[in-house]
């Protein structure tokens, strides 16, 4: 599989003036600088819609509004629009974008082209440690605070004792 390759304002310019002007064939410019013939085609077809700014990179991993996204799918059922039409029209670098929103709006309606959020979810809450105030427990406070400490201890004390009872069991049973 071989790597993406992103070329520059200025091949692409040479590429699609060697078509245009020199009359050269989309195959044979293709082949010659190693290239897909889509690629080029697009290319073309950048330059003859927007001119010599239709060969600048275009802005991938964008964000684009519900209402855009509503906006472009309505046009291109109204007008009945190509993907690649509707791509030069909305400046969109690809119709698989567009491929993506027309099959969530099928399934979820307009919830489908909401933002989602990107990224892994947050886990874990924190919760802050509560201040400690500088006066001091009344004598109810501390009698309950120790309260819960011993019930803590004899918690623990209880599950101490089960282990070692069930380790005793086993032991018994392994002669």
């Amino acid at each position: 599989m071989e790597r993406k390759v992103k070329y520059s304002y200025e091949f692409k310019l040479r590429c699609v003036n060697e078509v245009l002007k020199k009359n050269q064939s989309i195959t044979s410019i293709s082949k010659e600088n190693g290239i897909g013939k889509t690629s080029l085609k697009d290319w073309i077809r950048c330059y003859h819609e927007f001119g010599i700014e239709g060969l600048l990179p275009i802005q991938k991993n964008k964000n684009y509004s519900e209402a855009f996204k509503l906006k472009v799918l309505k046009t291109i059922e109204s007008k009945s629009l190509s993907l690649s039409k509707a791509c030069l029209i909305f400046n969109i670098p690809s119709g698989s974008t567009i491929r993506r929103w027309q099959g969530r709006y099928s399934k979820e309606g307009i919830a489908g082209l909401k933002l989602k959020t990107k990224g892994r979810p947050v886990v874990m809450n924190f919760k802050r440690k509560q201040r400690k105030t500088d006066k001091p427990l009344t004598r109810e406070e501390e009698l309950l605070l120790e309260n819960e400490s011993l019930r803590c201890e004899n918690e623990l004390l209880k599950k101490l004792q089960a282990l070692i009872q069930a380790e005793e069991k086993s032991r018994k049973r392994k002669p």
